[in-house]
This record gives C-alpha cells, structure tokens and sequence, in this order.
C-alpha cells in the first residue's frame, strides 16, 4: 500500500468532524464523550451499547430554539424516546412530535405537558386516539378522510379538539425512496392535486367538535438541501389562500415537518438549521404578502438532526475471517439493534477505540451475528489491518432511528442506552435480557 494511501486512512480515522463535540482523544488509542472514556463504558455496562452524549442533546435543542426562535420546535419522537430525552427536550424548551399512544403515555408520564404534544400516524388505532383525546393532546394530525369522523366522534358532546390536516405537496426529497413521503401514490397524507386535501378541510369545518388550526407536511427523511422545503412551502400557502378564498378561514399555523438530514460520514452534508430557517421565514414572509395572508406560526419536528450525532454505539468483535478478496469484522449486534444499513443502505464510519494500532488499513465489511446475509452494518470500511476479536469498534452518529426501530430477531435481545454528561454515566434504557423473553412467552 502506498504512503498516500496510509495517510489517507489514518487521516480519516482521525477526523472526529461527525462526533459529538465533547469527544476528546485519550491515549493509547482511546476516545471519551461527554468526558466518559467510551473503552471504560464498554467495559461497565457491557456491549453492545449505545452512549448518549446528554450535552450535545441538548446543544442542539438550543441550536434549534436560536434558529427559529418564533417556531414552535417539536422534537421528532420516533428517531429515539426515552423519559430522559423527554426531559431534556422540554427543558430546553422544544415540543413533542409523537406517533402512538406508547410514545404518548411515556411523554406524559415523564412530565412532558400533553398540550405541546402533536399527534401523527397514516393508522391510527382507537387505543391511539383514546389516548390522546383522554391526556389533552395538543393538535392531531388527520393524515385521511376516515379520521375525521372517528376523531369527532371520540371528542365528545361539549369537547372540541384541535387537528390539522397532512397534505402531499407533491415534492421529491429524502436520502433513499423509502423515506420520501413528499410524493404521490404513498401512504401518508391527503392529495393537493387531486383535491383530497381541500375536500378533508370543507369535512372538517363542518364539524364542529374539531377546531382546524392548520395544515401540516412532510416531504422525507435525511434531507441535506433547503431547496425541497422552499417548494413545499409555497405549495402549502398556495392551499391557505385557497382555504381563505372558499371557506372565510385564515389558518393560524403552517407545520412543515421534519427530515433535517445530517452527516454520517466524514464530508458529507448536513442540513444547516439556521440557514432553513433563514430561507424559510423569507419565502413564507413573501409568499403571504403576495397572497394577502397574515403569516401562519410555522412549526417543525426535527429528530435525527437532534438526537442522531449525539449517539455512539460500541460493539465487540467476535470474529474476523477472510473469504475470497473480502474480509469480513463480526461484532456482537447488527440488524437487529440497528436495521437501517439493511433497509436503506446506510452507510458509517466504525472506529477501533480502546487502543492504538501502528497497522495498514485495509477494507472491510463490518457485519452483525444474525442469520441474514443482508446483516452488514458497515460495508467497505478501513479499519487497521490487526484488528482482531476482542477489538472494540465505535460507530458515531449513532443517537436516531437504530433502538428505536430494534428487533428482537434471534432473540439477541436490545442493548443498554447509557447517558454520559460531564464525566459521568448512568444507565437511560437497560440492556433486554433472556428473562425479559421468558416472561413475556406465556404460552406453555
């Protein structure tokens, strides 16, 4: 291997540009977050595990608030919930974007005021909207013509709950097509073109348990260019005016979702929160003076972007073999702690931390221990050449949509979720263990 290849891989291995910003060199090899060495944490709770820099959590809540500091920031439940990550996002002051009643009940129970609470889902179930109509939910999202009915029916004589309606704008956007939700022919929401949204809006203003206070979008997932969002939004005011003209009603709020994408590799773009807010709070300014609207309080529901880079997950080698030309690094989790390589072909950059190797890189396939070839979590990656079982590998930008969408395939069971915070490390989620699967198996 050449000199500039080596150079090229140890420089690589060196950037830390995609870590959480507290993370910090030590020696031999070593890395620490949130002033916790990452080998130590490892060796307390075991592996794997996900570490969640609490600082960098809650920097980018702030980073949020500084951007768009006349927007109501909800922060996107799915990407990773747990009672600590709802009480930091509500001290930092940011809302809650939730999709179930399991996200619901935990938010609530863990203090988070339901009335900053917005409820979405394609389906949702009774239990869903029993429970948000019974805890106070601030809006709910109604994402197809069958819930309007449902929901009124549920409020109650004398109640009234406030919705508002998902529109498809027609906007192609996302890092892969399974999370574009911009588009037509997909599950989620109600048609512009077609006229499904306008004729869920004249439904809903008959009804006069429901309050609409607004419409809402969500063009995708892992969206780097601000681009997408300018297009969405004057489609959406473009309907505002429309509602205005037929119906008398100026709405109140313009939710345009989520999907901030961020960087997960080295070099790779990353939405910049303050350049969309800029860009957006000027084309939604212009687009009302020339529709003569007053200026909707917009609202937006980031979660990767918030919770994802403060996450880094730790796995152990368990074997390394080569086949043919490949060689392959098996670690002690895979797709079911983290499915979104199989799924979208995801792509990370794994770091040996713990100790320092003088050897060659050479490429890799990181791979998990299930019974899918598909259980690559890495593919053609440089590690050094000597690494070896026991090795201990970190995968940063780590924090969104891996726990949250984990399985219990080969009944491996879900790793621990560790906080770390000025030096310290306490246990958020604990490890799932073989007892947890014997008492939920009821059947014998």
């Amino acid at each position: 291997m050449t000199t500039a290849l080596l150079s090229e891989g140890r420089a690589g291995a060196d950037d830390l540009s995609i870590w959480p910003a507290s993370t910090t060199r030590l020696a031999h090899g070593g890395l620490a977050v949130g002033g916790v060495s990452l080998a130590e944490a490892a060796e307390r709770f075991d592996t794997p595990v996900y570490v969640l820099d609490e600082g960098e959590v809650r920097g980018r809540c702030r980073t949020y608030r500084d951007a768009f500091p006349d927007t109501d920031v909800l922060y996107a439940a799915k990407a990773f919930l747990s009672r600590a990550v709802v009480r930091w996002v509500q001290e930092e002051g940011l809302g809650l974007d939730v999709c179930s009643a399991g996200e619901l009940e935990l938010a609530v129970t863990a203090g988070f005021p339901p009335e900053r609470i917005v409820l979405h889902g394609n389906a949702k179930s009774p239990r869903d909207l029993a429970a948000a109509l019974r805890l106070g939910v601030g809006r709910i999202v109604i994402d197809g013509p069958s819930e309007i009915a449902r929901i009124a029916a549920a409020v109650g004589p004398g109640g009234r709950q406030k919705v508002m309606v998902r529109v498809v704008p027609g906007v192609t956007a996302g890092g892969h097509d399974k999370i574009r939700t911009g588009t037509e022919d997909q599950k989620f929401g109600l048609s512009l073109t077609d006229g499904g949204a306008q004729h869920a809006i004249a439904r809903i203003l008959g009804r006069p348990r429901l309050e609409l206070t607004g419409l809402h979008c969500h063009i995708g997932s892992q969206i780097t260019d601000v681009r997408p969002y300018l297009v969405a939004l004057r489609r959406m005011v473009g309907l505002m005016a429309r509602v205005r003209d037929t119906h008398g009603l100026v709405l109140p709020e313009l939710d345009l979702g989520g999907g901030h994408g961020v960087a997960y590799r080295p070099g790779e773009p990353a939405l910049d929160p303050a350049a969309l807010a800029r860009r957006m709070r000027a084309e939604l300014v212009a687009g009302c003076a020339t529709a003569g609207l007053a200026v909707p309080r917009l609202l937006i529901e980031p979660g990767r972007a918030v919770v994802g880079p403060a996450g880094v997950v730790l796995y152990r080698v368990l074997a390394v073999k080569r086949t043919g030309e490949k060689v392959f690094v098996a670690v002690d989790g895979g797709m079911s702690d983290n499915p979104r390589p199989a799924l979208y072909g995801v792509r990370y950059a794994p770091r040996l931390v713990g100790r320092a190797s003088a050897a060659a890189p050479r490429t890799a396939m990181v791979v998990g221990r299930h019974c899918e070839a598909g259980d690559v979590l890495a593919a053609d990656v440089e590690l050094p050449g000597d690494v070896r079982p026991g090795d201990l590998l970190a995968v940063p930008v780590a924090g969104a949509y891996q726990l949250s969408m984990a399985s219990g395939y080969n009944l491996v069971g879900r790793p621990a979720v560790v906080a770390v915070h000025e030096g310290s490390a306490r246990v958020l989620v604990r490890r799932e263990t073989l007892e947890d699967f014997r008492t939920r198996d009821i059947g014998a």
